[in-house]
């Protein structure tokens, strides 16, 4: 398939400038899962089962996957931005450099986490990504995903897509998975973000 080449201008801006932020955003989130994620991040592990195998796209430092080690599965954690996986290198972890838009994604996998990262994908990427993500998981596999609220995007450095709640359950359904559960919270930052657990039909 063919890319848009404004589309990974920009997705490529994005991994760029993370490249230079890394170690300031691995101060800012600390060591534990933002207290938001928690409930969502034990009920994919939950479905994923002792053992489970789990793709995490976007790791970033990494405390999302430490967490969900503790509640006994396996992850693969990914990212686009290579020093955040020398950051997780550092400390005995070991990642693989993964673009979630151009790359395969590998599995069968009991669950895919991306929490935080899709709102990178430029909006007429998303449902490949989407669709990618569903061919991934194997039959009731489980799919965690958090979108930041609202309308329209930003440009920059960073390149950030808002969905409305709704419009993203849609695509997540027109990928050929089931939306067992969301949640909505404010983040840090005072924007509204929407996660979805959703599972793949058997």
């Amino acid at each position: 398939m063919t890319k848009p080449t404004e589309s990974l201008a920009k997705n490529l801006q994005t991994i760029a400038s993370y490249e230079d932020y890394a170690e300031q955003y691995n101060t800012i989130v600390g060591e534990l899962p933002n207290a938001n994620g928690i409930e969502g991040l034990r009920r994919v592990a939950a479905i994923a089962g002792p053992g489970g195998h789990m793709l995490e796209i976007g790791s970033g430092p990494g405390r999302d996957a430490d967490f969900l080690e503790t509640l006994g599965v396996t992850i693969r954690r990914t990212d686009a931005t290579q020093r955040f996986l020398d950051l997780q290198a550092a400390r005995g972890k070991k990642g693989d450099l993964l673009n979630v838009i151009t790359d395969d994604l590998g599995g069968p996998y009991d669950a895919v986490v991306a929490l935080c990262v899709l709102i990178h994908v430029p909006r007429d990427q998303i449902d490949q990504v989407l669709a990618k993500t569903t061919r991934s998981l194997r039959p009731e596999g489980a799919f965690l995903v958090s979108m930041r609220d609202g309308h329209g995007e930003t440009n920059g450095n960073y390149h950030t897509i808002y969905w409305p709640k709704d419009e993203f359950a849609a695509r997540i359904e027109s990928a050929g998975m089931n939306i067992v559960w969301d949640k909505f919270n404010i983040g840090g930052d005072g924007d509204g973000w929407n996660t979805f657990l959703a599972v793949k039909p058997s």
